[in-house]
Order: structure tokens, then C-alpha cells, then sequence
């Protein structure tokens, strides 16, 4: 039997994933059309270069997602690194996009 079949691991979520998705969605929005591709291998590549460079934000119930909401609201140092990542990304894959 594999580890990962021995454990419910359903509820083990990394916050600092759906935070960049959304920034992500912010952050593409500036762009207009043309200026940045946003076909799935790119937005996929940016999530995963803005998401490698911020620190995970790993929880594991409910009572841990509204601990996790709350102090990301309250540390702005944090949310600043997620704005910033996904800058950074999105100019790494405009300059080199991964369908070309």
C-alpha cells in the first residue's frame, strides 16, 4: 500500500496557490490583448515560476484556512511576495513564452 493511501491528505492545501492564481488573474488583466499570451502552457508556466519563489502557505481543516485568510490579510510583507512573484513571472514568460 502507498504512503499517500494510508492518509487523508485531502484537506492538506498550499493557500499560496489559490493567492497567486488570483493575483495572477489581476495581473493579466492590465495587459492587453496581444501583450502577453495567455494560452494555458503560459499561465500555467507563470503560476508555477511566481508559486516556486514565494514560501508555501500550508494548511490542513477549515479552522486552517480561516487562520490562513486572516494572516495573510493581516501581513502585508507576504502579499507584497505574492504581487511581486507573479510580476516577475509574467515579464519571464513575455519575454520567453513556452509555445514558441
Amino acid at each position: 500500500m502507498a504512503f499517500v493511501d494510508k492518509y487523508d491528505l485531502e484537506n492538506l492545501k498550499n493557500e499560496a496557490e489559490r493567492l497567486i492564481f488570483e493575483e495572477i488573474g489581476k495581473q493579466i488583466d492590465i495587459f492587453s490583448e496581444g501583450e502577453i499570451c495567455r494560452c494555458n502552457e503560459c499561465i500555467i508556466d507563470i503560476a508555477a515560476m511566481a508559486l516556486n519563489s514565494v514560501k508555501p502557505f500550508y494548511r490542513h481543516s477549515l479552522l486552517g484556512t480561516l487562520y490562513a485568510l486572516e494572516a495573510i490579510n493581516i501581513d502585508e510583507e507576504y502579499a507584497e511576495s505574492i504581487r511581486s512573484a507573479v510580476a516577475q513571472a509574467i515579464k519571464k514568460v513575455q519575454k520567453n513564452p513556452a509555445h514558441t
